[in-house]
């Protein structure tokens, strides 16, 4: 994988692999969302009424329907559309892809306002058209603000300055994707897209520390190594204390005995993000396959649905989409739609030339992603 992200060139084997790998990112993420969703706002005793001794072990009810997911998801499906659309503006000359994202979340938030698609929005591209995504699905008040209207938070002037909540950093697993990328250029950029409804530097950092997770993963690398890289990057940011300490926190909880809930809950904390990131980073180390390793992280006193999806999207990353359980992606809220966006993502990245140029282009690709 390291070596066609390096050089730009694709053998079909690594095309396969990169592929399954952003499959399973994606929907990784949405079976963790969904999974946590129903007893996201839950102690563990009350977990435990509700769903028996174990806790909650499949699938239940949320938001009216089996596999529902939340603001966190769609949230994450227009990072991807966003990605897309700054590597097809790249033809223009214009190259700002914080900018791109900021759109692509204002289109969000237009899903969290309207009744539906407004087709005559040719600009919107076709993610935006998806009329399941019109759902207010608890997106948190840092979101709505945030992206309630064009002035775009930056490093130098954030938005929400004090909020330390996880919701930046459950979408930010995608800039993890962009494989041909180094490391610290991918940080940047999903610490410069976190600033856009979250300025605190605990969760801008954490959102960057995930995504490097998830492009070490990608890359072919291992769980451990990735956590690595990114303490290794971390330090050279100011405030990125809390951040490092709750990953190092994360990697010493596993040589403390079998994982149990008191354990997880311990690392999630209150809930801000650098407790979130801790408990499912935790999570993806110890589980002993994704179905494992998801339960873990759903049943606890925390933010169920964004550890969830946080661990989700690692493991989904580290094993492919193979690895996820088909009983619950058969339920899964918008699969259709995260495979297409995913397999457009991978296209987009892996043969990106043959779709779109300074001299000649796909319509049908830039009637999708247009540079608009």
């Amino acid at each position: 994988m390291s070596t066609a992200a390096a050089t730009g060139v694709w053998g079909r084997a690594e095309q396969q692999d990169f592929r399954s790998r952003v499959r399973g990112t994606l929907l990784g993420a949405a079976v963790g969302d969904a999974l946590g969703a129903p007893v996201d706002a839950l102690d563990l005793e009350e977990i435990r009424e509700a769903h028996g001794a174990e806790g909650l072990t499949e699938p239940a009810v949320a938001h009216g329907r089996r596999g529902a997911v939340t603001a966190a998801t769609q949230l994450t499906l227009f990072t991807v559309d966003g990605l897309i659309r700054a590597q097809v503006r790249r033809d223009t000359g214009a190259w700002h892809p914080p900018t791109d994202l900021h759109r692509a979340y204002r289109r969000w938030a237009a899903t969290q306002s309207d009744w539906g698609p407004d087709e005559r929005r040719k600009e919107d591209g076709w993610l935006a058209r998806e009329e399941w995504l019109y759902s207010r699905r608890s997106p948190a008040r840092a979101c709505l603000v945030g992206l309630g209207d064009e002035n775009m938070g930056t490093l130098e002037a954030p938005k929400n300055p004090e909020d330390r909540g996880a919701e930046a950093l459950a979408r930010s697993a995608p800039f993890g994707l962009l494989v041909g990328w180094e490391p610290q250029l991918v940080l940047q950029l999903a610490v410069e897209c976190a600033v856009q409804t979250h300025g605190h530097p605990t969760a801008y950092l954490a959102a960057g520390a995930h995504t490097i997770l998830v492009h070490g993963l990608a890359r072919g690398e291992s769980l451990d190594g990735a956590i690595q890289r990114a303490l290794a990057l971390l330090a050279a940011r100011p405030g990125h204390q809390p951040v490092s300490d709750a990953l190092k926190h994360a990697l010493g909880a596993v040589r403390q005995g079998m994982p149990a809930p008191p354990r997880v809950e311990e690392l999630v904390g209150e809930g801000t993000a650098e407790g979130v990131l801790a408990g499912a980073v935790y999570c993806a180390l110890v589980g002993e396959d994704i179905r494992h390793g998801l339960r873990l992280a759903v049943n606890h006193g925390g933010p169920s649905a964004a550890v969830g999806g946080l661990c989700g999207a690692l493991l989904g990353a580290l094993h492919g989409e193979t690895a996820l359980p088909p009983a619950w992606l058969t339920e899964l809220e918008g699969r259709a739609t995260m495979l297409e966006l995913a397999d457009d993502f991978a296209m987009e990245m892996t043969q990106g030339p043959a779709l779109h140029g300074p001299a000649l282009s796909s319509p049908g690709w830039l009637a999708r992603y247009p540079r608009a």
